[in-house]
């Protein structure tokens, strides 16, 4: 975190196309006063890990509408320990069951946004990730 600006890159993993939700929630960060980097539609992992690693980003955001959210971020993290990049916080949004919520943060994503949460609540979600990542547990 530079200046106390957080760097967010928000990805969109795999065929799926249907990206107007990450981009709301691309603006409604930037309007919090993040710095985002929004790596478009069709990602594979290896793209979004490597523009993490290159973007120099405080916290890892998916937007996941296929219902694949499970292994994807299971993938994602394997990927980020072997990057070395491990440390950054991930959180996930889309389209989520509550049962899988669980399921998520055990694997190790720290915020999991189900389709319908409000955005105060995920702008704050992901400055107290960024915090804690920092060390300031903001």
């Amino acid at each position: 975190m530079i200046g106390g600006i957080i760097k967010i890159l928000v990805g969109k993993p795999g065929l799926d196309g249907h990206d107007r939700g990450a981009k709301v929630i691309a603006l409604a960060l930037r309007d919090a006063g993040m710095e985002v980097i929004y790596t478009g539609l069709h990602k594979t992992l290896e793209q979004i890990v490597r523009t993490a690693v290159q973007e120099g980003v405080d916290v890892i955001g998916l937007s996941i509408m296929s219902g694949a959210h499970l292994p994807i971020c299971r993938r994602l993290l394997e990927l980020m320990r072997t990057e070395g990049i491990a440390e950054i916080p991930v959180v996930v949004g889309g389209v989520i069951p509550q049962q899988d919520v669980p399921k998520l943060k055990e694997m190790g994503i720290q915020g999991v946004f189900p389709g319908g949460t409000p955005f105060d609540e995920i702008v704050a979600a992901v400055r107290n990730v960024a915090g804690a990542q920092a060390g300031t547990g903001a």
